[in-house]
């Protein structure tokens, strides 16, 4: 009797013991998947693209896609801003384009003389509002389509406008972080005719002068600065984009000088 007494208050105490280690487990557990949830977010990074932005983005489609097709266009875009997201070929648009063998040579300095120039921006400005080429979540690669190259990590994912697109995939591969993470936004807001060297407009001389000549304060000259003022400068017949002084500038300027040295009385 007595050892039947202290024998089922043991067999309980062992089985309650056993639930009682089952329950820390399981909150051990569950606190552990609550840290590691807390402490790792996802990340979202936001890059604000300027109008210089958007025409090294335009060169770039321009100068390495058949601008017959749309598709080619957006993919040359999608592996740019793919690059830019990977944060291993530049920190802008412009660095990415512009990296050393990376684009074709003078992608950003050689004229672009195409009737295809409104195709292009509208391409460009699509890749910056966010669309993408649908095979090319990780490619940051591509060459003339039809070349064949002996090497096991190039993965082709698309071809289109005259390029093949690939990823590079080695020991080390890792996939670019999701769209939803990287966010891209202009940095000023647009306006209703922003200057861009693909609307290929001509300007009144009578507009170019009235602008050089305000009496409004200068504002200090900077690179990005100097390049939307030279996209908005009358065109020649020819739609390019122009890095150099045009002899209407060079007009303007010279009568604001003048006009400047008799109202001082030299």
């Amino acid at each position: 009797m007595i050892v039947m007494r202290w024998k089922t208050p043991a067999s309980m105490g062992a089985a309650g013991f056993l639930m009682l280690l089952a329950g820390c487990s399981q909150t051990t557990q569950s606190l552990a998947l609550h840290d590691r949830t807390e402490t790792s977010p996802s990340r979202t990074y936001s890059y604000r693209y300027t109008q210089n932005d958007r025409e090294c983005l335009q060169r770039a489609i321009f100068f390495e896609a058949n601008r017959s097709s749309r598709e080619g266009m957006i993919g040359v875009g999608t592996v740019v801003m793919n690059r830019l997201k990977s944060g291993k070929h530049g920190d802008t648009i412009c660095e990415v384009v512009g990296a050393p063998r990376q684009f074709a040579p003078g992608v950003l300095t050689r004229p672009m003389n195409s009737k295809a120039l409104p195709d292009v921006a509208e391409a460009a400005d699509a890749v910056l509002k966010g669309e993408r080429h649908p095979k090319m979540k990780d490619a940051m690669f591509f060459h003339t389509a039809g070349l064949k190259f002996k090497y096991d990590n190039m993965h082709y994912v698309a071809v289109a406008g005259g390029n093949a697109f690939y990823e590079k995939r080695g020991r080390n591969f890792e996939p670019l972080p999701p769209d939803s993470e990287f966010r891209v936004a202009a940095a000023t807001p647009e306006t209703a005719n922003p200057p861009s060297i693909a609307a290929a407009k001509k300007e009144e001389p009578a507009a170019a002068t009235v602008a050089v000549a305000s009496a409004a304060p200068v504002q200090p000259s900077t690179p990005e600065t100097d390049m939307i003022t030279t996209a908005s400068v009358p065109e020649s017949a020819q739609p390019v984009m122009a890095f150099e002084q045009t002899p209407l500038d060079t007009s303007a300027i010279g009568s604001l000088i003048v006009s400047q040295s008799q109202a001082a009385g030299y």
